[in-house]
């Protein structure tokens, strides 16, 4: 029997806009709006988003919210006082902890000075760079806006504004990227003393402009040296692996993130926010309308809740667990899916015996490098 108050729960808020769309992005996002329909959009918005907020207030019951996340989109073209309406009007209609983790994503090329101090004052308490590289070449070949500069002012003002968690995206694999280029960019991320750096290589998604017009990249054995020599840097600074991407200090780790990877449900706000929630009567996900204009005119319209069929439950949570480095305990898989652990020890047992995985601990699994580095077999081998 699942008990949906022993589940932890997160908000995730959903801002569409963009200055420009990168040709690797497939996150639901839309070009900024012309200059004189820009603070009228926002506006109705902002107000979209609050009835959604009141209109969600019953999904929680009794149930604290213990992380929240503003991602997109770009969330940093909305203003402090428009984020502060938002986090204010969730903290109206939700029971949200005292200390709850706070995130809101920042694109460096998309941020007024002083704006992060603003941002703090909202109630903002972490936040996360899209850096991507320092490498100025390499930043226009992946459509971004913003110059190495523009990410290192960021975090010197997320610093002077009171932040102390911080962290910065970088990606590896990119076009025309070296072996020494990528060492360069780990290098240039850790100088900025930020306590968490997501590390992960591009992927051409579908629907993306890379995937219709693939750029050259490097080849397979220099994609491996390149991720290894990246975890050695962050190693040998202090950083520990605790995802497959994700690099912290200790008890830096991204709360709202490890929730997500440990099949916590969370609610949704925004233009194609996607959702989870575990009732008495099973588990559930749902999706916000997802063009902004289309979510505007629909906020208010009934949710719809699509019920993940059970035979599927063991995979949906070892989908992401078995990214974590200290994977999962087998009382978050019962307490989380309402299943034995029985159910999936076959394979797991088929997987160790393969090196895939490991039982470091009485109750525990998790992967082992062997297993990290070939993730996708292991997953695999729970496909319903």
């Amino acid at each position: 029997m699942v008990h949906p108050a022993d589940i932890p729960l997160a908000a995730y808020i959903h801002w569409p806009w963009c200055l420009a769309k990168c040709p690797y992005c497939d996150f639901n996002s839309h070009p900024l709006p012309g200059v004189d329909r820009r603070a009228a959009a926002r506006e109705s918005y902002v107000q979209a988003l609050l009835t959604d907020v009141q209109q969600q207030r019953d999904l929680a019951r009794d149930r604290s919210i213990r992380t929240v996340f503003l991602g997109g989109g770009t969330p940093s073209l909305f203003t402090p006082e428009e984020i502060a309406r938002v986090l204010t009007g969730l903290r109206s209609h939700f029971d949200v902890a005292v200390d709850a983790e706070i995130t809101m994503e920042i694109n460096p090329g998309a941020l007024e000075r002083g704006g992060l101090a603003g941002y703090r004052e909202a109630g903002v308490n972490r936040v996360s760079f899209g850096a991507q590289s320092f490498d100025p070449t390499v930043l226009k070949r992946l459509g971004r806006l913003h110059g190495p500069e523009e990410t290192n002012d960021a975090v010197r003002q997320a610093k002077a504004a009171g932040f102390e968690r911080i962290n910065v995206d970088v990606m590896h694999g990119l076009p025309g990227q070296t072996l020494d280029s990528a060492e360069s960019d780990v290098r240039s991320a850790l100088a900025l003393g930020t306590d968490h750096i997501s590390y992960y290589q591009l992927t051409l998604e579908p629907n993306t402009r890379f995937h219709a017009f693939p750029p050259e990249l490097p080849e397979e054995s220099v994609l491996a040296d390149i991720a290894d020599a990246g975890g050695r840097l962050l190693t040998d600074a202090g950083f520990g692996s605790y995802e497959v991407s994700a690099w912290a200090e200790p008890g830096a780790q991204c709360q709202h993130n490890l929730n997500y990877w440990l099949f916590g449900d969370y609610l949704a706000f925004g233009a194609g926010a996607h959702g989870k929630l575990t009732t008495s009567a099973g588990v559930h996900r749902y999706v916000r309308p997802v063009h902004p204009r289309s979510y505007t005119a629909e906020v208010s319209a009934p949710i719809r809740f699509d019920a993940i069929d059970p035979s599927t439950l063991p995979f949906e949570f070892l989908l992401n667990s078995l990214r974590l480095t200290d994977g999962f305990t087998e009382a978050d898989f019962e307490a989380r899916t309402g299943l034995a652990i029985q159910c999936v020890l076959p394979a797991l047992e088929n997987a160790r015996t393969e090196g895939l995985i490991a039982h470091p601990s009485v109750g525990r699994w998790a992967p082992t490098a062997f297993g990290r580095r070939f993730l996708n077999d292991l997953q695999a081998r729970f496909l319903p």
